[in-house]
């Protein structure tokens, strides 16, 4: 139906989230031949972000310099960490702007059949955060899933043995919700309703 370089076009684009055949597709003929300016546009950013992007040594996000602008801004709680499983999950919790500590990015969440252990979720820089004496309060905002759970559970565990103070955040996000995709005021209520873990 299409040449083969549409076709692997269409096929590139599956990968994104939610994105299936038919608005792969779309985004493909939209691409070359309504906006290839914008095609090009994004052929650059994307490289360049590529080239660019790597993780902050402090919290594991997205950042173009070795420390991110968040560990960097001396207005932020350094005594409080925030222990979230993506980028995508800090950002929401940003957006709802009720949070002003810092963060630690899993990447991920254990998950032994997924080959996601401690090593791979980042558990020794966390630990070594908790060393540095800093942090008072771990603040689990891990997604309510089985892997989720267990791993807030494991980070609690890791954090009460360094005498560190545990919460989760429980009120508001749902069961098996993704936190991605949880709003600002909803999350806002998770936080100012967390509680203590035993």
């Amino acid at each position: 139906m299409f040449s083969p370089l549409v076709e692997r076009l269409v096929n590139t684009l599956k990968i994104l989230p939610s994105v299936g055949p038919k608005s792969a597709q779309r985004m493909a003929l939209h691409l070359l031949e309504r906006d290839p300016q914008g095609a090009h546009q994004l052929v650059e950013s994307l490289s360049e972000a590529l080239d660019k992007v790597g993780r902050c040594e402090s919290c594991r996000n997205l950042s173009e310099t070795p420390v991110c602008g968040l560990c960097k801004n001396p207005r932020r709680d350094r005594t409080t960490l925030c222990v979230v499983e993506s980028p995508a999950d800090l950002v929401a919790i940003e957006s709802s702007g009720t949070y002003s500590g810092m963060y630690f990015c899993l990447l991920g969440r254990l998950s032994p059949i997924d080959g996601m252990g401690p090593d791979e979720i980042g558990v020794p820089q966390f630990t070594q955060r908790l060393k540095e004496g800093e942090v008072k309060e771990v603040i689990l905002a891990t997604n309510a899933t089985m892997e989720g759970e267990a791993t807030a559970h494991f980070l609690s565990e890791i954090s009460r043995s360094h005498s560190v103070g545990v919460s989760r955040i429980a009120q508001g996000v749902p069961l098996g919700g993704e936190l991605e995709y949880v709003d600002g005021g909803t999350l806002a209520h998770a936080f100012s309703g967390r509680q203590k873990v035993n």
